[in-house]
């Protein structure tokens, strides 16, 4: 199946490296399921408010980095130089004509969709790293360059 991203996709890349908005989109385009990028570059604002998210605020804990202190990979000058790049992106699976982020085949989704970006990325020689490769936090829509 051939899948293109989305304009909410395309406008979630704005900010993001070149290196993994290369691999976002090739790998959308022959990718087993469609997904959406729902988060690229984050402001400090927009981090500090995930981090408080199950500590001050309610919902589940979704990040450790405080965007201050820690920086999320999400920010500009997570890696050391103030270029206005994100170096990660977030990223839903998109079937029965929406995007997933609670069905019950979301996670399953996400693993092949991992699996089919890990080769992408290894096709065209950039190194990412996928969030659900982690044990904590557990993060399966994160990808992040490195």
């Amino acid at each position: 199946m051939k899948y293109q991203l989305s304009k909410r996709s395309l406008d979630n890349l704005v900010g993001v490296h070149p290196n993994l908005v290369k691999v976002m989109k090739a790998a959308i385009a022959n990718s087993p399921v469609d997904f959406t990028i729902t988060e690229g570059l984050r402001t400090t604002e927009r981090q500090k408010n995930l981090f408080a998210q199950g500590r001050t605020k309610p919902g589940m804990k979704v990040t450790n980095a405080n965007g201050v202190k820690n920086l999320s990979n999400h920010q500009d000058e997570a890696d050391g130089r103030k270029d206005g790049l994100g170096q990660a992106v977030d990223l839903y699976p998109f079937f029965e004509g929406k995007v997933q982020v609670h069905h019950k085949d979301t996670i399953k989704n996400l693993k092949i969709i991992a699996d089919h970006v890990k080769v992408t990325a290894k096709q065209l020689g950039i190194k990412i790293t996928w969030g659900g490769d982690w044990k904590s936090p557990y993060d399966p829509p994160h990808f992040q360059l490195g």
